[in-house]
């Protein structure tokens, strides 16, 4: 059961298109081209099978064109900033290539080589700037079309990589919820049996909601507020068992938290920061005091600990710089929400730590 909700969750990020042409669009694209050009211009010829023996010996013509073009010269001059190597290169082509349709047409199909234009046999140069113009359009189109889907395909790809990050990092946070805390909890536990205490059956299951929170509640992008509540208050209940009366905690939830949702995690690592930095690097009474208010479309979250002097500094750095778990959290903030949808802010003042986050609720 366990099993199947954890793929189900893992599974739960949107799908992404996968823009690939495959032959079958080269065959499918070329077919309707050919009919459309072939029905075009019979109409216009009032001669469908002219249209037809024209069509099919210019079209192998464009397809060659189009093909060394977007296969050979652009990857070889085009990406390597060759502009005018580029822009010969195809001209020549063109221009050889609108001589060998001349010869072929001539020969092959009428010597009226210009149905459409001026009445000719000849290789005139007004025939040489139409046709190498009608050969430049087909080769824009083709190419606009190539190029969008390879447009497409990098963002797909780079989307990938954006969901491939947020998984990654959704794991790093998790497992960044200190190990010491965790160890510490279970010598609490162990304690209390010995004491045969009332209180250990309680704080075991505490710890189970929430490595069970942890482990398989996380994997959705988005999370209920409730259950990442809950995980908080799982948290600081076993770190008031663990540090006792030397220990105040005040939390306080205003607004209505029924039915929004959060990225999972993302709350918590603020709260075991205060711990790690602040709480166990204090010696006597110490304090964690934390805010939760929600208004109309938003969340406002802010938590107070202290600091020692020795550790002020360093804290800083580290969650400006280099601290992995708010690192992570501000990552996952810039990849999962535009700027104007959060705001996190990280204050030091009189041996006091305080973060602010201010965050769009889905």
């Amino acid at each position: 059961m366990a099993t199947h909700k954890f793929r189900k969750n893992f599974l739960s990020f949107p799908k992404i298109v996968n823009y690939e042409i495959k032959p079958s669009h080269h065959v499918i694209f070329w077919s309707i081209y050919f009919l459309i050009n072939t029905l075009r211009w019979g109409s216009y010829y009032e001669d469908y099978i002219l249209s037809l023996k024209g069509n099919m010996l210019g079209f192998p013509i464009h397809m060659f064109l189009c093909y060394v073009t977007i296969y050979f010269l652009i990857p070889k001059f085009i990406y390597k900033k060759f502009y005018i190597l580029f822009s010969t290169s195809l001209f020549l082509l063109i221009f050889c290539l609108v001589i060998v349709k001349f010869e072929l047409t001539y020969f092959l199909i009428n010597n009226n080589v210009w149905p459409e234009g001026p009445e000719t046999n000849n290789l005139t140069v007004n025939y040489m700037i139409q046709m190498m113009l009608g050969e430049l359009y087909v080769i824009s189109f083709v190419t606009s079309i190539k190029i969008t889907i390879d447009y497409l395909s990098t963002n797909r790809k780079a989307a990938k990589l954006e969901q491939s990050k947020l998984e990654t990092e959704l794991r790093f946070l998790r497992s960044q919820i200190s190990p010491h805390f965790f160890f510490n909890t279970l010598n609490n536990i162990y304690s209390l049996s010995l004491e045969k205490s009332e209180k250990a059956p309680d704080v075991i299951l505490k710890l189970s909601e929430l490595m069970r929170y942890l482990l398989y509640e996380t994997k959705n992008k988005q999370q209920s507020l409730e259950k990442e509540i809950l995980c908080i208050q799982n948290y600081l209940d076993l770190e008031r068992i663990r540090h006792g009366e030397n220990l105040d905690i005040k939390m306080e939830i205003s607004g209505g938290i029924i039915g929004k949702k959060v990225a999972p995690m993302l709350l918590i690592p603020f709260v075991e920061n205060a711990f790690k930095h602040g709480i166990n690097a204090n010696i006597g009474e110490v304090f964690v005091n934390i805010n939760i208010k929600i208004e109309e479309e938003f969340l406002y979250f802010d938590i107070t600990n202290p600091i020692t002097k020795s550790k002020s500094k360093r804290m800083l750095k580290d969650n400006n710089n280099g601290g992995i778990g708010i690192s992570n959290v501000r990552k996952r903030l810039e990849l999962g929400y535009s700027q104007n949808e959060y705001d996190l802010k990280i204050f030091e003042k009189d041996n006091l730590f305080q973060i602010f986050l201010k965050i769009k609720l889905r």
